[in-house]
């Protein structure tokens, strides 16, 4: 199977186990997840359902206990912190509800921190950063800090941070949930701006409205992939 035609997200019969109190708490009891390379996938569930626990595997930010996990054709299920680390850093970008901007750093200066930890030109991110806040519509806002941001501008710059390795993958957590309604519309554009640019997206969200910009939505209960 060559580079274009294999899954960018493979997961097989993984679970996920969290020791509670002397017991063994499964919360992920055998899923399985394919998604394409440049597909747009919404996984939606309850609160309590397993979309957190899934989404820190699919991101690399947690190991199954049990079963197969392949992310862009490289088995990730048995790698140390440290590749982990670098799987996270050149593959897949993050956009996160919260926002998790630095305060005391400009726009610029957070869209920029990813690059630091790459072998990457540092004068072609300078470069990409200033791109990228443009294309969010960020360009005046370069020296703002955060606090200075309304939510949806501080998206639009979490959203061009996560881009500026050029990652694969594009996986955001609940990332209009602070948002008013018009506001994550303009997000959700973003996103779907994005996918059309050939970006894989998975969106984690428990709105249907959200859900309804991706182009498949699969649906998490009791850890469990409903069909």
């Amino acid at each position: 199977m060559d580079e274009i035609t294999q899954p960018m997200v493979l997961m097989d019969q993984v679970t996920k186990s969290f020791r509670i109190a002397d017991q063994d708490v499964a919360i992920l009891k055998g899923i399985d997840l394919n998604v394409r390379r440049g597909e747009f996938v919404a996984v939606m569930g309850p609160s309590g359902s397993g979309k957190t626990t899934l989404m820190n595997l699919i991101g690399c930010l947690d190991v199954p206990t049990d079963g197969r996990y392949v992310l862009a054709g490289r088995d990730v299920t048995k790698l140390t912190d440290d590749e982990l680390s670098v799987i996270r850093n050149e593959h897949i970008g993050f956009v996160f509800q919260n926002f998790c901007l630095i305060p005391y750093a400009t726009v610029y200066e957070n869209v920029l921190l990813p690059s630091l930890y790459t072998m990457k030109s540092k004068n072609d991110a300078a470069g990409r950063a200033v791109d990228l806040l443009r294309m969010v519509g960020l360009e005046h806002r370069t020296r703002s800090k955060p606090a200075l941001l309304s939510g949806g501008e501080q998206q639009r710059a979490g959203i061009a941070r996560a881009l500026i390795n050029s990652p694969e993958l594009l996986l955001a957590d609940e990332p209009t949930g602070q948002l008013d309604s018009r506001t994550a519309e303009d997000i959700m554009k973003l996103f779907v701006r994005m996918n059309a640019d050939h970006k894989t997206v998975i969106i984690i969200t428990h709105d249907p409205n959200i859900a309804g910009y991706a182009s498949r939505i699969v649906r998490i209960k009791d850890g469990l992939m409903e069909t």
